[in-house]
């Protein structure tokens, strides 16, 4: 069995901040509470987990990085704890998980990616307007939520792409089914349906926003070998850009979540590589909401006042 069930106490750690991760939990029975700076002055408490959620597993999928929170038992507890060697051998026998995993990266992703587009329109506004003092509901907002002291205190780090370019390289030794389409062919328009994602093997596709209008703007361009349209498929909402086939002869996969059992099954490269990448999404946002808080907090001098 690759999976092993465990108890906890009220109090007791079960994740450390800072230790490096081989194991990743699905929370059973009780809750548990996710915390920065867990034990010294500026401990904050960023959530609380319910039965069903997964905790750890960014560590486990790229392996390079050290816990990043500490997690905490709150009240009895009862998890399952999977090890890094032995998660193909979990989700052979759990195919179901591969998408409960994933749509769990993609809520953290949407969730964050909405709290840094709040700090960002902040930060721009303070710019214009050279002061702060119109921004207390803001940073109430941040207090509320236990972020104040973790945005003052949080250590930024850029986070690393280089486990997704070894997961793609692998992705890239292999042969792989998709479309052939000419320069450009859309993809998928601004408002569609998000039913499916894709990976490029071959050429190139650009990202836009407003396609076809005089204010279009291009966000973004993939290349081989990397995925898009992932988050929309998960959260099972409208197309946030358009996605333009930029170079002819561009060879493109289509994946869909009932695909995604059978894809394991056949090409588990690919199902690391996606996780990857949303791993590396989520890791990327956080760095980039907490990097705007910091520039919130000391231009409005609120680090004077501590």
């Amino acid at each position: 069995m690759s999976t092993i069930e465990k108890t906890f106490s009220n109090g007791e750690v079960i994740i450390k901040e800072g230790d490096s991760g081989n194991t990743f939990y699905q929370l059973l029975e009780g809750k548990v509470a996710v915390y920065k700076n867990y034990g010294k002055d500026d401990q904050v408490q960023i959530a609380i987990l319910e039965p069903g959620q997964y905790f750890g597993e960014m560590a486990v999928i790229e392996k390079t990085y050290p816990r990043s929170t500490t997690i905490v038992a709150t009240g009895d507890v009862k998890v399952t704890e999977i090890a890094a060697e032995e998660l193909n051998d979990y989700i052979t026998q759990h195919p179901d998980k591969i998408l409960a995993i994933m749509k769990l990266l993609g809520s953290r992703i949407k969730a964050m990616t909405a709290d840094y587009n709040e700090a960002k329109k902040t930060l721009d506004d303070i710019r214009k307007a050279d002061s702060g003092n119109k921004y207390d509901g803001f940073f109430n907002s941040m207090i509320n939520r236990s972020i104040y002291m973790t945005a003052k205190n949080f250590r930024l780090e850029r986070p690393s792409i280089e486990a997704l370019r070894e997961a793609s390289e692998l992705v890239s030794k292999q042969d792989s089914d998709g479309e052939i389409y000419n320069y450009g062919t859309i993809i998928f328009k601004e408002g569609d349906v998000g039913k499916c994602m894709y990976i490029v093997h071959a050429g190139k596709v650009g990202i836009y926003n407003n396609y076809g209008a005089a204010n279009k703007f291009r966000t973004s361009e993939v290349e081989p070998v990397a995925c898009f349209g992932e988050m929309e498929m998960l959260m099972e909402e409208p197309r946030e850009t358009t996605a333009i086939v930029e170079v002819s002869d561009t060879k493109v996969e289509l994946i869909r979540p009932e695909d995604l059992e059978n894809l394991f099954k056949t090409s588990p490269a690919k199902i690391d590589m996606i996780l990857k990448n949303l791993s590396y999404r989520l890791r990327l946002i956080t760095y980039e909401y907490f990097k705007a808080c910091q520039e919130i907090y000391e231009s409005t001098g609120r680090k004077d006042e501590d």
